[in-house]
């Protein structure tokens, strides 16, 4: 092709034909992958009318083979069911893809007052043990879908399961409490338990890093709609360190979600924007009534024999850790003969649905296809046994699945915690010791400085983030380093120890003030010469001496003796603070340290404790903030389970 020009056009044809050709391939392969459920299932959209005449939406996924019969797996959310209307249809159905290419009946509904559902929202909706007729709770929403599922779905073998994690997951629990007959397994997963120490709360401490999901869950609405109605706090700066410590009390959050319109009782403002929740939170400072009533563990002694249960729990949750376990242990004190099984992961949270092969918390490995494999062989196995009768007996899963964080391998065990676990207690000693022994006759005294416009930090990161996980593994070396983290450490370690259940913190305390709050680590102190390949390891970071927080937990001293009833310290007085962490499954290392970080702030993962006791922390004014010298006594003891 002589002609310049004609050989410029020719190239260009070309060059789009080869770009569209292969963007039509790559878009094949996309398409393939994506259209599975379109493939294979048929969806239908439906309202169920419940007791009292609300109207729950609620989508079904059906397979288009009806030549069988097949359970139905059902998640309940505050989260929406979308994507609404005919033709539009999710890329992904089910706990997992193993189940949803095994083809069941999938079943989304949104929860009353969520979406395109009818009724008024109310965050943890209380469990009511004697219901009229016509009065409703989550319970009897679940009950009444389920039977209008069973009598209503065609080519569905009259079996059900529930799944769901963190608000999902508390549904799939409330799903086990006067469950209907057709109600064969439920999984609850990251489950919330009791919002007093799940989520927004930690032992009465404000989770303040939690501020921008409040509006999430309180804001008002009364008509379904297919689009959001809520809208987070705008805050304009990326440091979220130094913007709450800009903004100073709690009460100066009020303006965020107009505070002085909101009426919780009658929820009669319909032209408020946010947030009878934040109300609730502040106006109920203390463990009453109305948190009292919204907790769920202690009605799980009305779960039937008749439901399989699995409860499914991340290591490093920072969200939900409390819910999963507390709800295992509920079932296992109160249902002898029901089938409870316990998968105990590292994981932060949810972390376990999703199809990555590397598995990482922040900067800490621990492995290849954990994710995967508890999908294939352990989830999957599960509702495959209890909904369509396949594999051996219990499912051929141990009552106990957990992974220890430390040698980085699962274990199995008949009971948990294991049954050949001894309590063991170190003192927090003087020179930073940890030792099974205490020094000296007489107890000695740790003094801290609690300065309260330079509180300790949570994490190194200074970006803002919806709700922090990341932390849950961060390298402790940055708070360790400050005056006001006291650390107590062990020697080097010259075999294994191994941590398997609760660990107590009996702390002997005593502050210039009369308000405090106590926070205690528990850090694995890796050796200098640890080289291990970590890709997602931050810059700054080394290996070398990386301090892995294994367990941390918070308790707001006023609620040191109750949680109902508030009292504040007596200045200088010596001082009982009781703080409980929850379970850990880890070994620490031959090579390895153990060590306690005791510190009184951690900012802005919960908010500023005055310092000075006040009735109610989210009313404090600026000169109810002081700053106070705190002291621990070296007959403090942390005591941990130990596996032997």
């Amino acid at each position: 092709m002589k002609n310049p020009f004609l050989r410029f056009l020719f190239v260009v044809f070309a060059f789009t034909f080869f770009i569209n050709c292969n963007s039509k391939k790559t878009e094949n392969i996309i398409d393939k992958k994506d259209l599975f459920v379109t493939d294979n299932y048929t969806k239908k959209e439906v309202n169920i009318v419940m007791r009292d005449g609300t109207k729950l939406h609620t989508t079904i996924y059906s397979p288009k083979d009806t030549s069988k019969k097949y359970p139905i797996l059902m998640q309940r959310t505050p989260y929406s069911s979308a994507p609404y209307g005919e033709g539009k249809m999710k890329t992904k159905i089910g706990p997992n893809v193993h189940l949803m290419k095994e083809l069941n009946i999938v079943v989304y509904q949104d929860v009353r007052g969520r979406w395109m559902s009818e009724g008024v929202y109310d965050n943890m909706r209380a469990y009511l043990p004697n219901k009229t007729a016509k009065q409703s709770d989550e319970v009897s929403d679940t009950y009444d879908t389920i039977d209008w599922l069973i009598k209503n779905v065609e080519n569905n073998n009259g079996n059900v399961g529930t799944w769901g994690i963190s608000y999902p997951g508390h549904y799939a629990t409330i799903s086990t409490i006067d469950a209907h007959p057709a109600l064969k397994a439920a999984s609850p997963q990251a489950c919330i338990g009791d919002f007093f120490f799940d989520d927004f709360h930690h032992n009465g401490a404000f989770m303040l890093s939690y501020f921008r999901a409040i509006s999430l869950f309180g804001t008002y609405k009364d008509t379904p709609t297919d689009s959001a109605w809520y809208s987070f706090p705008k805050m304009d700066s990326q440091d979220q360190y130094q913007f709450f410590l800009d903004k100073g009390p709690l009460k100066n959050l009020n303006k965020y979600f107009q505070y002085d319109k909101l009426d919780v009782k009658t929820a009669e403002n319909k032209d408020r924007i946010d947030d009878f929740f934040w109300k609730e939170i502040v106006e109920h400072p203390n463990y009453d009534s109305i948190w009292k009533s919204k907790g769920i563990i202690q009605h799980l002694d009305k779960v039937p024999s008749s439901v399989a249960t699995m409860i499914v729990a991340g290591e490093f949750d920072a969200e939900d850790l409390y819910g999963p376990l507390e709800t295992y242990k509920a079932i296992e004190k109160h249902g002898k003969d029901n089938y409870n099984t316990l998968v105990f992961g590292p994981w932060d949270h949810g972390k376990w649905s999703k199809n990555t092969v590397e598995n990482y918390v922040g900067n800490y490995f621990f492995g290849d296809s954990i994710s995967l494999k508890f999908q294939s062989d352990v989830e999957t196995k599960f509702f495959n046994h209890f909904l369509k009768g396949k594999g051996d007996k219990n499912a051929g899963l141990p009552e106990a699945y957990v992974f220890d964080t430390g040698k980085k391998e699962w274990k199995s065990y008949d009971v948990w915690p294991p049954k050949n676990m001894v309590k063991e207690s170190f003192f927090l000693n003087s020179n930073q010791e940890l030792k099974k022994t205490h020094n000296g006759k007489r107890t000695q005294e740790t003094k801290f400085i609690s300065d309260i416009k330079r509180p300790v930090p949570y994490s190194e990161d200074i970006k803002t983030v919806f709700t922090p996980r990341k932390y849950m593994t961060d390298d402790q070396r940055f708070a360790a380093r400050r005056p006001d983290v006291l650390v107590f450490e062990t020697e080097v370690l010259t075999e294994d120890y191994t941590l398997a259940g609760d660990i107590l913190a009996k702390l002997k305390v005593a502050t210039t003030g009369s308000a405090a709050d106590w926070i205690v680590k528990v850090i694995d102190v890796h050796p200098s010469e640890t080289k291990e390949n970590n890709k997602k390891l931050q810059n700054h970071l080394k290996m070398s001496n990386y301090h892995l927080m294994v367990r941390s937990e918070v308790l707001r001293g006023r609620f040191r003796n109750s949680f109902e009833h508030p009292e504040p310290f007596v200045p200088n007085k010596k001082t009982m603070v009781n703080i409980k962490l929850q379970d850990v499954f880890h070994t620490f290392k031959k090579g390895h340290k153990v060590q306690i970080q005791v510190q009184s702030t951690w900012f802005p993962l919960i908010d500023l404790n005055p310092q000075t006791y006040v009735d109610n922390i989210y009313k404090a004014d600026e000169k109810d903030f002081t700053t106070q010298t705190h002291t621990v006594f070296t007959d403090s003891t942390i005591e941990f389970s130990v596996l032997k």
